[in-house]
């Protein structure tokens, strides 16, 4: 669990000093995290560790990818007064993304009723706890990192052309999955033809998908792990969903994601 971004914000955040919260007298206060509507939530050990580092002693009272109630207390706080209202915006902002991109995994997840993978993209703001958050969701993080599997993609096929980088792929890894971005019929042909191991379809239709994965299993490519990508929503999923794929990736969980509302709430006895 790598707390250290979130340990930067709340210093970038704070500055020299939360001079508003220094009013306040040096006392011990309790806190609850309130969850303000019916959601998926994800991030209470991440806001857990965080408050131990702060010296703040949290309870968290539901566990991550569960779905909660409004008015539901998700998270028990103990601890000086200062730094609870210090680190306060901090911690929010980590529950509030990471419950609204939970939420929405879940939500494309049951949709899709485990015929396909939900899985995420690089479009993240907070790329380590969005993942995280995704697959809270039932999600799949896709890759965590650039070094995870070789995506080929169309500015590296303008530079080098399809087979060339499938060529250059197996020379520098044996083990690492290849995955090339097709836009058209003929580059998936010649991605399947040259053993990627995975073809992901790049803002093309549902029907369109559909009739070329049905040449490409004609053809006996049929072990190719297809997926789709591009301007997927939760409104157009169910028709990608039925389109032959073994999934569906997503940048819309992460770049376009609603938050959840939460809020902390100081007990005033």
């Amino acid at each position: 669990m790598n707390l250290n971004p979130l340990i930067q914000q709340i210093k970038e955040d704070i500055g020299y000093g939360d001079i508003t919260s220094q009013l306040l007298p040096d006392k011990n206060v309790k806190a609850n995290i309130i969850l303000k509507q019916d959601a998926y939530i994800s991030g209470l050990d991440l806001v857990c560790g965080i408050c131990a580092i702060q010296g703040i002693k949290a309870k968290k009272l539901v566990e991550d990818g569960s779905r909660i109630k409004k008015g539901t207390i998700i998270i028990q706080l103990n601890g000086n007064v200062k730094t609870i209202l210090s680190i306060e915006r901090t911690i929010l902002n980590l529950l509030q993304r990471m419950g609204g991109i939970t939420t929405a995994t879940r939500a494309c997840v049951d949709i899709v009723g485990g015929k396909v993978r939900i899985t995420g993209t690089r479009k993240t703001v907070m790329r380590y706890y969005d993942k995280l958050a995704i697959i809270a969701g039932g999600g799949d993080p896709h890759r965590w990192r650039l070094d995870d599997m070789f995506l080929i993609k169309d500015n590296h096929i303008k530079i080098l052309g399809i087979k060339e980088n499938i060529a250059r792929a197996r020379k520098i890894s044996f083990t690492k999955k290849i995955e090339v971005e097709v836009e058209n019929k003929n580059q998936a042909i010649e991605a399947a033809e040259n053993k990627a191991d995975i073809i992901m379809f790049d803002n093309m239709s549902p029907k369109e998908i559909q009739k070329i994965i049905s040449h490409l299993k004609k053809m006996g490519h049929a072990s190719i792990m297809y997926e789709a990508s591009g301007g997927i929503t939760f409104e157009n999923l169910p028709e990608y969903a039925t389109s032959g794929v073994d999934a569906i990736s997503m940048g819309w969980l992460t770049h376009s994601v609603k938050a959840v509302d939460v809020s902390l709430e100081i007990n005033g006895d």
